[in-house]
């Protein structure tokens, strides 16, 4: 039972909770990352590369005629699908670029730390400094210059 108890303060503690939902949402807007490269991002840079549909690019590793992706996968014919790979490279960089942005501004928003009192050496030093300065200054009007 203890190994239980323990597990059970483990998993209801706050940062378990938070990485609980911090996957959850990742997973969301993996979805709707995948969504955008695919339906929005890909499809016009298909067509600027002549109607070019980056799903269906893939290599046939067999030498059995295949009209597209999924003739070739339903007939269990060995490919490289390196149009599929192209658009989870899109999705990383997105991903990648959107969590950049995220952690700049979270930086941002926690701002600058207060500067820190200046140690008893740092007053002293400064105190010293300023004697200097007055004196040079007395110095300079007694002479005349």
């Amino acid at each position: 039972m203890p190994l239980l108890k323990e597990f059970r303060d483990f998993a209801m503690k706050g940062s378990v909770i938070d990485l609980a939902i911090g996957v959850i949402i990742g997973a969301a807007f993996g979805k709707i990352v995948n969504s955008l490269v695919n339906n929005i991002i890909m499809p016009p840079i298909g067509l600027l590369l002549g109607r070019v549909d980056f799903s269906n690019l893939f290599l046939n590793l067999s030498g059995q005629p295949a009209g597209s992706l999924k003739e070739a996968t339903d007939r269990g014919i060995p490919v490289l699908a390196y149009g599929a790979f192209l658009n989870t490279v899109f999705e990383f960089l997105i991903i990648a670029f959107v969590l950049f942005l995220v952690i700049r501004q979270v930086n941002r928003f926690r701002g600058q730390p207060a500067p820190k009192e200046p140690s008893a050496e740092e007053k002293l030093l400064g105190e010293i400094r300023d004697v200097l300065k007055s004196q040079a200054t007395k110095d300079q009007t007694a002479t005349g210059k």
